[in-house]
């Protein structure tokens, strides 16, 4: 059931959200049972039900078995973070983006990345290294280490063509990972790729992803002198 173009359990999410931003639920306050509002607003209780779960999810109300729903002391927007295309990152910021392989191949996974993704020792996996580009320019240095079990068809995945990063993001899916941002000295390898000095300050990114079943990938991007890191909340 829809409310115009609207899904149903929209409209009573934004109902929702109107009466918490309105004061007329008050932070601590315990809202009416799921019965209640389907009653109140006409809708299903499992339409009720998923919206109210959808504002939880965003750090508005707090649920509890058996004890009720209550909007938020303190509300908070929480940040759901996804893993971004490397490609759209750069053609977002104006830039025309390209990808340049400079190998691949298998090999037993170094302590870091294996330990990272939970690997037993010895374990192998296809280490990719590569450029990315904005404009001509480096932009960031790719190394990565992909679990073939948890990525079927990547050994044949044709990255000359796509990058490691977008080819995982639609084929190889995840549900959650870890995900670290410094500051580092660059490393001569990094350095000779983005055109830089040995030690000079640069953004690294380092990001393990795990499967439903297994761990997908682990990758290491280094970022051009002059990067900045831009979030959306």
């Amino acid at each position: 059931m829809t409310t115009g173009r609207r899904p149903a359990w929209r409209a009573v999410h934004d109902e929702a959200l109107r009466r918490i931003q309105t004061r007329e639920w008050q932070p601590g306050e315990l809202i009416p049972s799921e019965v209640a509002l389907a009653r109140e607003l006409g809708h299903a209780r499992a339409t009720v039900n998923r919206a109210l779960r959808a504002l939880a999810k965003q750090g508005l109300l707090e649920r509890r078995r058996r004890a009720g729903t209550r909007v938020a002391e303190a509300p908070q927007r929480r940040a759901l973070l996804s893993v971004p295309i490397v490609r759209e990152e750069v053609e977002e910021r104006g830039a025309r983006y390209a990808h340049a392989l400079i190998a691949r191949g298998a090999a037993p996974v170094p302590e870091a990345p294996r330990l990272a993704l939970g690997l037993a020792p010895g374990a192998r996996a296809e280490r990719v290294r590569a450029l990315h580009l904005a404009d001509g320019r480096p932009y960031a240095w790719e190394d990565r280490w992909v679990n073939l079990a948890a990525a079927p068809g990547f050994a044949a995945a044709p990255l000359d063509e796509i990058s490691a990063n977008e080819w995982l993001v639609r084929h190889a899916p995840f549900d959650r990972g870890t995900l670290d941002y410094a500051a580092e000295p660059a490393s001569a390898d990094a350095a000779a790729h983005l055109g830089c000095a040995p030690g000079t300050p640069v953004m690294v990114l380092e990001r393990a992803t795990q499967g439903p079943d297994a761990p997908v990938t682990w990758v290491r991007l280094a970022y051009a002198p002059g990067y900045r890191l831009r979030m959306k909340i």
